[in-house]
């Protein structure tokens, strides 16, 4: 924004917030200089400013009264009155307007047949006006209007409604009494009917929403629906704006085939902490005879020294809680384990330690993990000590199950891993090697008779990993492009250690992608190393925009050759890795044009001549809130399914039919079981002054069971904000989605009179 200031003309209702002159006289004449904002201009004490008049005729006495006949305007400070015929009264300060009067006053007009002010007081009636509140975009009707300190509007059997259409808004209230306070951004109903559509839809005594985008105390919009396994649903949110940096939502939720549930929520900000808690509560519920509950805190503080401090704790009343109540709690979702978790960390220097307990509670029918009673960590990183980068972790943990047996065993163990490279990094190439040595120490219980309680295991790694980076100038379909050449050697070498006495206490087999075939060790966690002697070939070639920098394409290809098969396994017993060499890995990544982007990894077996592994997806972003997505993913066994096959097919999209009206949906297909795994089907109608969102929903609860519901949810603009069921469904199913962008309120000084 600029401002310009010219001889025998002042500005007298903004100033910069900056005290830099905006117009500066120099050898080549004016120089604008640009001001970031603009704030308000306020009078001090026994501070007056002039009073500007225009009419067609004008007539009065000096130093008493004038009086405007005509296209009479009168400007003082803030205030503009405009009328057929205006009085102006010098003792009693009072401004007396008739026929077609607009008084624009803060940033509010008002229009109507007569109306009084005082203009140093700020402060007036006008009768029968409409009105226009600036901070809203907002009016109404009234029999009578009060001004009080240009901040305090009181509206006396009225009208009043937050759509900027005014001549016929979707939804409004009529009150025997509204006042509105500017300065707060507060609107009061007494007596008041809300009606949406011209349909009564709410009555109260007392109704408070907010005249700004501001946090304010009030209804949110409802939540209403249908649920196979809960019948009936309703929710009514109501928002406690306790402080800036406290708030409160308590939602009561109605279930017919059960009761009541009550949600709320409280969430916090301070200097040193912050964190939310969150709690469920179904007493009785109808179909179990069960209280039902869910609770959870999130916490994380700063303590003296630098010490932080941090809870993720969270817990449901039983096993079946997230499949009975999940569909309409996008936020905790359906799950099979809560973690309870709690700790603190506190960094010097290159050293950072750790300790934290955490348990979990896991769902049946699923098997649960070990629990960490307690964890203590230390850690040191220096990089470039004359040209080393070292890496020291140590860590001591008590793992504890919670029915410990001979298979699954109690235990202590600390464990220190010390890692030294010196990388060689050039424009054209790059060569790292590295040395791991892992020590580890098992203190073990609840084993068999006859079985060793210590166990000891040392395991050095030597790795280097080296490439180079060539590159090409090259010029494709108009564009100037650098095309990258980048092949790549990683080799490692491990020497046996038989494991097969160390149980498994965080330590699970590394899924085989990218990733892993460049990575020192097949397994995730402690309790298993991986033996090796094995290089890994890979290049990359990548497209970039010589124009912009944007990588417009990316290809890798990777294989690992075995020099002699890996001994270790992740159980006793197991079938090794003999294989000379391992799965060919191919990945694709691509913007293509017309808005198309194209993903890929694929796993390919050349002795099986099979494919192993496929994830492949395809999205389209057009722009205008359309979004369509293509994903399909499979994976012969998967552990996280109870070593099933993944075969899956996800389409999900959000497409606008018109500027109010829009879908959206996604669906999971199986195709080896020809079923529907998950389903999400939407419609959203955005208006100007309202919009309405309605969900479509089925999803799989168990392996042979799903739940489907339906949830709708009407939003009033300008009266609440809003809520979090449909449109947050709508976001986690379609990635990409967007929400309608809510219209901006236009500034006071736009349609300035």
């Amino acid at each position: 924004m600029l401002l310009l200031s010219l001889p025998g003309w002042w500005a007298a209702h903004a100033v910069a917030q900056e005290m830099t002159p905006p117009v500066v006289a120099g050898a080549g004449g004016l120089q604008l200089q640009s001001v970031p904002a603009l704030q308000d201009f306020s009078l001090g004490p026994n501070q007056g400013v002039a009073i500007f008049t225009k009419s067609d005729s004008a007539q009065g006495h000096v130093d008493q009264d004038v009086t405007l006949e005509g296209a009479a305007q009168m400007r003082h400070y803030r205030s503009v009155v405009k009328a057929d015929h205006i009085h102006y009264d010098e003792d009693s300060d009072v401004v007396r307007a008739t026929g077609s009067v607009r008084l624009t006053d803060n940033g509010n007009r008002f229009i109507g047949p007569q109306a009084s002010l005082h203009l140093d007081a700020g402060d007036g009636f006008m009768l029968t006006p409409s009105y226009h509140i600036g901070a809203t975009n907002g009016g109404g009707k009234a029999k009578r209007i009060d001004i009080a300190d240009q901040t305090q509007i009181k509206v006396t059997d009225g009208t009043y409604s937050g759509c900027s259409c005014q001549k016929d808004p979707a939804w409004y209230f009529r009150a025997k009494e509204m006042d509105f306070d500017t300065d707060r951004g507060v609107g009061t109903a007494y007596n008041g009917v809300l009606f949406f559509q011209h349909v009564p839809i709410l009555a109260s005594p007392y109704l408070t929403f907010p005249l700004t985008s501001a946090r304010r105390s009030g209804l949110l919009p409802p939540t209403f629906g249908q649920s196979s396994t809960s019948g009936f649903e309703f929710m009514q949110p109501y928002y406690f704006n306790i402080a800036p940096n406290r708030d409160l939502t308590f939602a009561p939720r109605i279930l017919t085939k059960r009761g009541i549930q009550w949600n709320t929520e409280f969430r916090y900000l301070e200097p040193t902490y912050a964190g939310k808690f969150h709690i469920e509560y179904l007493n009785n519920d109808h179909l179990t005879g069960t209280n039902r509950y869910l609770y959870s805190l999130q916490h994380n503080q700063t303590l003296p020294f630098g010490v932080r401090a941090f809870v993720n704790y969270t817990r449901v009343s039983d096993s079946t809680y997230p499949q009975d109540f999940g569909a309409n709690n996008f936020q905790y979702g359906v799950t099979s384990q809560y973690t309870q978790q709690a700790g603190l960390s506190w960094g010097i220097g290159g050293w950072s330690f750790m300790t934290q307990v955490l348990d979990y509670q896991t769902l049946a029918p699923n098997a649960p993990p070990y629990d960490i009673k307690p964890e203590f960590q230390a850690t040191y990183n220096k990089y470039d000590w004359h040209g080393f980068d070292i890496n020291v972790v140590n860590d001591y943990t008590n793992f504890r199950m919670p029915t410990p047996s001979a298979s699954q065993p109690d235990g202590q163990r600390i464990y220190s891993k010390a890692t030294v490279s010196y990388p060689f990094l050039t424009p054209g190439y790059y060569a790292i090697p590295k040395v791991i040595f892992n020590a580890t120490s098992y203190q073990i219980s609840n084993l068999a008779s006859g079985v060793p309680n210590n166990i000891n295991r040392t395991v050095p790694t030597l790795s280097f990993d080296t490439g180079l980076d060539f590159e090409r100038n090259l010029h494709w379909f108009g564009l100037n492009l650098i095309q990258t050449l980048e092949p790549r050697l990683f080799y490692v070498y491990t020497p046996y250690r038989n494991q097969d006495a160390i149980p498994l206490f965080d330590t699970s087999a590394a899924n085989f992608n990218m990733a892993e075939i460049f990575s020192e060790n097949s397994f995730v966690g402690n309790d298993r190393i991986s033996d090796a002697n094995r290089i890994t070939v890979g290049v990359t070639s990548r497209f970039i925009n010589a124009d912009t920098g944007a990588e417009l394409a990316r290809f890798v290809i990777a294989q690992r050759y075995n020099f002699r098969p890996s001994r270790v396994t992740l159980l006793p017993g197991g079938e090794p890795d003999d294989s000379t060499m391992s799965d060919v890995v191919v990945g694709a990544s691509t913007q293509l044009p017309y808005n198309w982007q194209f993903t890929s990894d694929l796993q390919y077996s050349p002795n099986t001549r099979q494919v192993n592994q496929t994830d492949v997806g395809l999205t389209w972003r057009p722009g205008g809130r359309r979004v369509f997505n293509a994903y399909y993913h499979y994976l012969p066994v998967s552990p996280l399914l109870n070593n099933t096959e993944v075969d899956q097919i996800q389409l999900s999209a959000q497409w606008p039919l018109t500027r109010r009206i829009g879908l959206a949906g996604s669906v999971t297909y199986a195709p080896n079981t020809h079923n529907v795994v998950d389903a999400l089907a939407g419609f959203e109608y955005d208006a100007d002054c309202w919009a309405f969102r309605i969900a479509f929903q089925r999803y799989t609860t168990s392996l042979n069971t799903s739940n489907t519901g339906v949830f709708a949810q009407l939003e009033l603009k300008g009266l609440s904000k809003t809520g979090t069921s449909v449109t947050r469904a709508f976001q986690q199913a379609i990635p990409g989605y967007a929400p309608q962008t809510p219209t901006p309120i236009p500034s006071r000084f736009t349609n300035y009179e």
